[in-house]
């Protein structure tokens, strides 16, 4: 089974596939009330380790984490902020499932999907999008005023980012 992660220091979008690309969970880890670091890793850690006991996870897969600054998207201390929670997260899956992470970016896990964003669109709406049309497993919830609920767009992404590592372990035969 592999288990895909799209990690961010307020929701971690998680989704756990078989061989087939059928979903077994595809779930949010909601950190946003948490303000301490180290909290949020603990919450984390609890999760996995839940996860661990129900799944047989075979493989890990993470979205990579931005590698450099981009006017008008993040600033320099969100990035650093992002990576150094991107380590401690890749750290607990290392110890809680003694497998070794792997990183993909967004780009080409999308590209492994067959998901080509055009030109001017917003990658995320977009995936979020293209995953709710393409993918009936795919549940989503709204909220009264018709918006998705906090953490299915990191749950879209983390779909792309464990079917991108399928695809990866097919083509290495893991």
């Amino acid at each position: 089974m592999i288990l895909g992660l799209d990690i961010s220091t307020s929701i971690i979008g998680y989704t756990i596939l078989d061989k087939e690309n059928n979903i077994l969970e595809c779930e949010s880890i909601r950190l946003e009330k948490f303000k301490d670091f180290f909290i949020k890793a603990k919450n984390v850690k609890n999760k996995f380790e839940s996860i661990s006991k129900k799944f047989d996870i075979s493989a890990i897969y993470i979205e990579e984490s931005l590698q450099a600054f981009k006017p008008g998207f993040s600033s320099a201390s969100t990035i650093q902020s992002l990576a150094k929670f991107n380590g401690v997260v890749s750290w607990i899956c290392s110890e809680i499932f003694d497998i070794i992470p792997e990183y993909i970016s967004a780009a080409t896990a999308r590209k492994f999907c067959g998901i080509k964003v055009p030109k001017g669109e917003k990658a995320k709406l977009f995936v979020f999008d293209f995953i709710l049309d393409s993918v009936p497993d795919f549940r989503v919830e709204f909220t009264a005023k018709g918006n998705p609920v906090p953490g299915s767009y990191d749950r879209a992404d983390s779909y792309v980012i464990a079917k991108a590592g399928n695809v990866l372990c097919h083509m290495n035969k893991k």
